[in-house]
């Protein structure tokens, strides 16, 4: 409720106290408020034997948050663009908007951007609708980027930054950043980009947790909340906290986007940088460095760290057409952590793994367990009520 709600309702509040104070007393039936019908939702199938693949991503966390800013290189300018952690899906058309902010200040209109992930091919769009030329180098592109490996949904403050560490520069940056992303992602709804709106369940036993607010986003982009009560969802908790979600296909959208720059006449070259001294040799004047993890060596940031994210698939359920978060009393591996199912065409991805600075790229199998086994007992759950 906003406050021109609230002092609304307190005024006739206070107005119906009034007339009732000078009213006969007699009985008045009590009128309660009006319920949802309850909510049917088609069940995901959730079991061992619909796996069809477990992927791993290691995306690139800073606790101070991404870096956006230009730097001087032997008369090159280099325009830093990484370090968006698990948001880099969300904030990526933003950030990119700013780079090429960044890029219009210098005469040449050839620019180089490193890395072929979300972030750089975004950067790559922005600036040919800006006038450059653009050649992307890359070591890998899609579907062999990091984004490829994304739940993914718009959720701009997924394993950003630590809160203690920000700044009022970069609250200022970020909220920049992600009300450009949150306008042009609309744009792109549609089967082309494979970006959609889907709705997303939160179950949960705590009315309080969907009434709190992200003190980091701004409201332009908070989205509305229902609180489902008990006897309006079939979920096994008290309550279901229901909002509208983004939903980003990545092997559709990153693949349209790559078609996008190409279109545009943009080259890519399969190159790998050791060193700064390797782009030095390039022929444009203008990088944008959007090398994601690969820039704890390319450029030596001792923030960089890897959030080791992991995906496990199920066979697709085209009748699925929901999202949810949590719900599962299956303990979780980290403080904060718990499951997320997203329906998307390639299958029924289930997520909730966020390691902290762990490198490999092998499958966790306990915590493939916890979230297969939470999704498996979420879903068993709601079958059962279903039939009682």
């Amino acid at each position: 409720m906003d406050r021109r709600s609230l002092l609304k309702f307190g005024a006739l509040a206070s107005v119906g106290f009034a007339v009732e104070g000078c009213a006969p007393k007699t009985a008045r039936p009590q009128v309660s408020a009006p319920r949802r019908a309850p909510l049917r939702l088609p069940l995901v199938n959730a079991s061992w034997d619909r796996v069809i693949r477990t992927t791993i991503g290691l995306r690139p966390h800073r606790p101070s948050g991404f870096v956006l800013k230009a730097d001087k290189l032997d008369g090159k300018t280099i325009i830093h663009n990484f370090g968006h952690g698990g948001a880099g899906m969300s904030l990526s058309w933003g950030t990119a908007s700013m780079a090429t902010d960044l890029a219009m200040a210098h005469g040449d209109r050839r620019a180089a951007v490193l890395g072929s992930g979300v972030v750089g091919l975004t950067s790559a769009r922005e600036l040919q609708r800006h006038g450059f030329a653009v050649t992307i180098y890359a070591a890998t592109v899609p579907p062999d980027t990091t984004s490829n490996m994304s739940l993914a949904g718009f959720t701009p403050t997924s394993g950003l930054i630590q809160f203690s560490s920000r700044t009022p520069e970069w609250d200022a940056q970020f909220q920049q950043a992600v009300q450009i992303a949150y306008r042009r992602l609309q744009l792109l709804i549609g089967p082309k980009y494979g970006v959609t709106w889907i709705v997303n369940y939160a179950p949960t036993d705590n009315e309080q947790a969907g009434r709190g607010t992200n003190l980091l986003l701004p409201e332009s982009v908070q989205g509305s909340r229902t609180i489902l009560q008990p006897g309006e969802h079939p979920f096994p908790t008290k309550y279901a906290i229901e909002r509208p979600e983004m939903r980003i296909e990545p092997s559709i959208y990153l693949d349209a986007l790559m078609s996008d720059f190409l279109l545009w006449g943009g080259k890519v070259v399969i190159r790998k940088f050791e060193t700064p001294r390797d782009i030095i040799g390039l022929s444009e004047s203008v990088v944008v460095n959007c090398t994601g993890l690969g820039a704890k060596a390319l450029f030596g940031d001792p923030e960089l760290v890897p959030l080791k994210g992991q995906l496990t698939v199920l066979v697709p359920q085209p009748e699925i057409t929901y999202g949810t978060s949590g719900g599962s009393r299956v303990a979780s591996a980290e403080p904060g952590v718990g499951i997320h199912m997203m329906p998307r065409s390639d299958g029924i991805i289930l997520g909730g793994t966020s390691q902290r600075d762990v490198w490999t790229m092998e499958v966790d199998e306990k915590e493939r367990t916890r979230v297969v086994e939470g999704h498996i007992e979420l879903f068993n759950a709601m079958r059962n009520l279903a039939r009682t």
